[in-house]
């Protein structure tokens, strides 16, 4: 009886009609999601008389919004170091907060332990307009009107829950052993979680910081009622109320620059660290 050669990887038929209709489907959604970036780009190229302009490019292009936007005018400087304060100082507060948080639920034996995590999670979906009133009146009783921490400690309060999620479940997919070596060797357990856990959990803590930090550099509500004066503006309230320079007509312009400005940081960012984010985003999911 003669027996019946197996399939080999280049025997195996490729179904290109199928493959090719998966990268289509993927090319749509792609496109889909990076249209509104492209169109922001290629409107802060555009000059004053063009803005209006239907082009998928732009006939001349331009820097003049991008010399308009750092104008005297529009005081965008002084609104990126306040956002990049606001925002770092909630990333490393709230990353100080739910690291030993999220390890303590992670490697705690309670009962009820998925209902406190599920709560915890529950509060970041909590809207910010219920509480835009008594927050306002509780910071102006304070004098923390126009200060960052009317906007950092909002801003914690919001990110925190879901980078303790997402730390919770990096730290619940670490083995035992490590604190158990670590605690052999004479390790606290304070020395155990400072010098092995937190390194080794390094792709949950930046996945945490990247959401931690978007989340506040993207802020509106909160910081639009928090922020009057223009010392402590971030970029999403001084967006908002440009005027553009003396040869502008309008400031669309110069809001889409600064659209620019703002985003593409942020794009580098998580491309640099992408890797990391999805080894924290999947960790725990392979359990079992």
């Amino acid at each position: 009886m003669t027996a019946i050669p197996l399939p080999t990887a280049r025997s195996r038929p490729v179904h290109w009609p199928r493959r090719i209709w998966r990268v289509v489907q993927i090319a749509i959604v792609v496109g889909y999601c990076l249209f509104p970036c492209y169109w922001m780009v290629v409107s802060s190229l555009r000059g004053p008389d063009a803005i209006f302009s239907n082009d998928l490019l732009p006939l001349n292009p331009s820097l003049v919004n991008f010399r308009g936007l750092f104008g005297s005018a529009n005081n965008f400087g002084y609104a990126l170091r306040n956002s990049l304060i606001i925002a770092s100082f909630t990333t490393v507060l709230a990353l100080l907060i739910a690291m030993p948080t999220a390890y303590a639920l992670a490697r705690t034996r309670m009962r009820g332990k998925s209902v406190v995590l599920g709560l915890v999670l529950a509060g970041s979906m909590f809207p910010g307009i219920a509480l835009l009133t008594p927050l306002f009146q509780l910071f102006r009783d304070l004098g923390w009107i126009n200060q960052y921490q009317a906007m950092v400690i909002p801003d914690i309060s919001f990110a925190l829950p879901l980078a303790i999620y997402v730390l919770s479940s990096f730290f619940a997919d670490m083995p035992w052993e490590l604190e158990d070596a670590a605690k052999v060797d004479g390790a606290t357990a304070a020395q155990a979680f400072r010098k092995i856990i937190v390194p080794l959990a390094a792709p949950g803590v930046f996945t945490a910081a990247v959401i931690v930090f978007v989340s506040a550099w993207n802020e509106f509500l909160l910081a639009n009622a928090f922020s009057i004066d223009l010392a402590s503006q971030p970029v999403t309230v001084a967006i908002a109320t440009f005027t553009g320079a003396s040869e502008f007509q309008q400031p669309y312009g110069t809001q889409m620059a600064a659209g620019v400005i703002v985003t593409i940081p942020l794009i580098i960012v998580v491309l640099a660290v992408q890797r990391r984010i999805v080894a924290g985003l999947t960790a725990g999911g392979l359990k079992g």
